[in-house]
């Protein structure tokens, strides 16, 4: 009863902190610290995102902490490259293990690759012939448990750094949810509540905004005064989702989910991603998000999919997965995953 008590607690508290949120409106695009925002791992890419119910285990990290317990084996490792958009690169690693009578552990970390810039002034606007690369890393803990044999928790904790030559800065960002198996009685019927990237403001820092101070005069040395930058806010989002895992027979499984997505910084998102499988070694995957509230140009990315390929090496899990999404402006993305599961 008690768990069943706090399982109320934490979702009362998830709803309660989502009626704060709104569309965005004037405010869209005006959140830092977007890195969070992109999304890791080929299956759930490939179900555009639609994947809060149906990841478990390590990739379940990014997705729904709350699904961290439900992995089919004890120990995770992950690694997972991403060719993002205008030759950006996202690079994510992870390993979670279940410790029997506390929960399950998971560590994660994120880098965004964007290579060397070259260094521009008002007196050489075509480069000074140095270089600069910006260095944008998320650093996670998460932890999760089962309060009964449908319900699980997570929260995970997300240590932000970026830095941009001379400037940088520093946050904190926590995303908290929970999973609910066999909905209504109904085998097979999931339900998943997410809250991500809740934390204080963030604020850039450093000499890179030391500025050289003209004298009309002439009459002083030279000095330097500081520019004090703004503070930003974190990409904050709730997302509410829907799963249905059918059995067909032994050999035939098929998994359709739902995800609706509402963010303080953009318009609201609406996912749907299917997964079929077979014998358990073979996965077929697709999805679509859209967005109603924006025109079409507002949606970089369009039609999703991806296949896996699960084998068992004699006690040692291995999976490969693969997914293609499709970006307007840019090449498409390819996202390629490692999971080894013990």
């Amino acid at each position: 009863m008690k768990k069943i008590n706090l399982f109320a607690v934490i979702l009362l508290t998830l709803l309660t902190v989502s009626s704060l949120f709104a569309g965005g409106g004037s405010r869209n695009g005006t959140a830092g610290a977007t890195e969070l925002l992109v999304p890791v791992g080929a299956r759930g890419i490939s179900m555009s995102g639609a994947t809060i119910v149906g990841a478990t285990g390590v990739e379940a990290l990014y997705w729904n902490p709350a699904n961290l317990v439900r992995g089919e084996y004890n120990t995770y490792a992950m690694f997972s490259h991403m060719n993002y958009i205008a030759d950006i690169s996202v690079d994510y690693g992870a390993v979670s293990t279940n410790i029997e009578g506390f929960g399950a552990l998971g560590f994660t970390i994120k880098s965004i690759g964007i290579g060397d810039i070259p260094v521009t002034t008002v007196i050489n606007p075509d480069g000074t012939g140095q270089t600069f690369r910006p260095s944008f890393v998320t650093l996670g803990v998460t932890y999760s448990r089962m309060l009964s044999d449908r319900i699980s928790v997570g929260v995970t904790a997300n240590l932000i750094t970026e830095r941009i030559e001379l400037v940088s800065s520093t946050g904190i960002a926590f995303n908290m949810g929970i999973a609910y198996k066999n909905l209504a009685n109904v085998d097979g019927l999931s339900f998943a509540v997410v809250l991500k990237n809740i934390g204080p403001q963030m604020k850039y820092d450093g000499s890179g905004l030391n500025v050289k101070a003209i004298s009309t005069d002439l009459a002083r040395p030279t000095q330097y005064y500081k520019i004090d930058a703004a503070s930003f806010e974190l990409p904050s989002t709730l997302e509410l989702g829907l799963g249905y895992n059918l059995q067909i027979n032994e050999s035939n499984a098929l998994m359709v989910n739902g995800v609706f997505q509402n963010s303080n910084f953009y318009g609201d998102e609406y996912k749907l991603g299917a997964e079929y499988g077979f014998n358990n070694t073979l996965f077929l995957r697709g999805g679509y998000m859209f967005m109603p509230e924006l025109d079409s140009d507002s949606n970089v990315f369009g039609l999703t999919a991806g296949f896996g390929i699960n084998y068992d090496l004699g006690g040692v899990g291995l999976k490969l997965d693969y997914a293609y999404r499709q970006a307007k402006f840019f090449d498409a993305n390819h996202v390629f995953t490692i999971t080894l599961g013990l």
